[in-house]
């Protein structure tokens, strides 16, 4: 059986929860109870309709799985999905042995709802497995457009650095000087270039404001900003960043020019 109840109304933006159980009373429950919640639900009775389902259209957000299905079992349903690719899993049971439920959960079922159960309680459910899954989702994407630079990694959109993966409490001026060296790996650069990029006007020549601005990054960025690992002074010359903590003097030091130092 599959039923996807069209008569009640959905939006088209409504997560899709494909529910695999062969009780008609439970797929009557929950396909309109869930519809009813502002999901849109499919629902199948077997692996085989299941997997019928997919292959048509694999857009699922959540699959809500019983055990005890005619043929392949809810178990080993979960266990050939590919964890890479497949959706939250909870999983239904009838037979409330702890063991159904341990399995459930290490072959990677999110959650385990046994039967009978309230479907508020499942709805909860849905919506606390819905949640986590979008939190961990956003956090994927947000890496995927973050870009490394030895230790560092930048997101330009969110114009946020990290450090080993932990995100830096920067100001925005902060943000602008430390971008500025990230761009710039492993190169001497004198205050004048930092100026020009920062500020782009007339200052004067006993302007120590970079200086200001270069001690308060390293309090955020260095473990022990008196000896500094990544912004180092180069004496008469003026910062070079190291991204990887490396000696300045490493042979891959180059001037802002691109001649090696």
């Amino acid at each position: 059986m599959t039923d996807t109840f069209h008569d009640l109304a959905v939006s088209p933006n409504a997560p899709r929860i494909l529910v695999v159980d062969d009780d008609p009373g439970i797929q009557t429950l929950l396909g309109r109870y869930l519809r009813e919640q502002g999901f849109d639900v499919r629902v199948v009775g077997s692996g085989a309709e299941m997997d019928t389902v997919l292959a048509a259209d694999p857009r699922v957000d959540l699959l809500v799985l019983d055990i005890m299905l005619p043929g392949e079992d809810g178990l080993s349903i979960a266990r050939r999905l590919d964890p890479k690719t497949r959706p939250p899993v909870i999983m239904l049971s009838a037979r409330g042995e702890d063991i159904d439920r341990i399995v459930g959960l290490e072959i990677g079922a999110d959650d385990y709802v046994p039967k009978p159960f309230n479907p508020r309680e499942l709805l909860a459910r849905i919506r606390a497995v819905l949640r986590r899954h979008r939190v961990e989702t956003d956090a994927h994407v947000e890496k995927a457009h973050r870009t490394r630079v030895g230790d560092f990694a930048v997101n330009v959109q969110t114009r946020q650095v990290f450090l080993h993966d932990e995100a830096l409490d920067l100001t925005h001026g902060e943000w602008q000087l430390l971008q500025f060296f990230i761009e710039r790996p492993n190169r001497v650069i004198n205050r004048d270039q930092i100026m020009d990029y920062l500020k782009g006007y007339e200052r004067s020549a006993f302007d120590r404001s970079i200086d200001v601005r270069v001690t308060r990054l390293r309090r955020k960025i260095e473990e022990y900003p008196a000896e500094p690992r990544y912004l180092v002074t180069i004496w008469g010359e003026g910062y070079l960043f190291a991204p990887s903590g490396r000696s300045p003097r490493s042979p891959d030091v180059t001037t802002a020019a691109g001649e090696p130092t």
